[in-house]
């Protein structure tokens, strides 16, 4: 079994969250000098999606206690015709897993505060959660995952189908695991249910990963 923290409710934040926590939304809260990630396309900076606190579990003795997820996206109202497909993919420049204390190793700005998220109506959305510790069923790969009874597939499917961080990760196609690694998994985001606006996709799935040491993170996404 997988230690896990699935999501069970968030929060509207009524005031800025600058405590070392785990939030989406609103401004990070650096540990460290601020490194900002720049869109590889349009060289500006990224929206800030979330800040996660890496629990022992997740990095074991690895230097790293926050990961800073970020992802190029369009101000609102823009964000379909400025959508960049590489959002999706864990190289292509276009999202980003910075952990600190660290160093990120693409291009970035010493901005302390930037774009962040937005609801559909366009105001700001800053948010904490509730986190329920659990724990998810072990991996396997989707060969063995496809070689199951229906059944037995469906069930192992909903044991992992559910907002969090950490836990399982199942990805169909195992060619979509990013290159290099190995990866633990991160953070499990279906974007379309959450009480914020990300268009990442149609039906998008958004999965970070951090390296076995804790020192470095990517994210690619799944989109059905």
């Amino acid at each position: 079994m997988v230690a896990v923290w699935r999501i069970a409710n968030y929060h509207r934040a009524e005031a800025p969250v600058t405590e070392p926590i785990t939030k989406f939304g609103g401004q990070p809260t650096w540990l460290e000098q601020p490194q900002w990630p720049l869109s590889a396309a349009w060289g500006t900076p990224m929206r800030f999606l979330c800040q996660i606190v890496l629990e022992p579990e997740l990095v074991g003795d690895g230097p790293g206690r926050l990961a800073y997820v970020f992802v190029t996206h369009g101000d609102h109202g823009r964000d379909v015709e400025e959508f960049d497909p590489d959002v999706i993919f864990p190289d292509g420049g276009e999202n980003a897993v910075i952990v600190q204390p660290g160093a990120f190793a693409g291009p970035t700005s010493s901005l302390t505060s930037g774009p962040t998220l937005y609801h559909k109506d366009g105001s700001p959305a800053e948010y904490t959660v509730d986190l329920v510790r659990g724990e998810d069923p072990d991996p396997m790969s989707s060969d063995a995952y496809l070689a199951l009874p229906s059944e037995q597939q469906d069930r192992y499917f909903q044991a992992v189908d559910h907002d969090k961080i950490g836990g399982t990760t199942l990805l169909i196609n195992n060619h979509d695991w990013p290159a290099g690694g190995p990866w633990r998994p991160l953070l499990r985001l279906a974007t379309n249910w959450t009480p914020f606006y990300l268009n990442l996709g149609a039906a998008p799935v958004a999965f970070a990963f951090l390296s076995t040491d804790g020192r470095e993170g990517c994210l690619l996404v799944q989109d059905s």
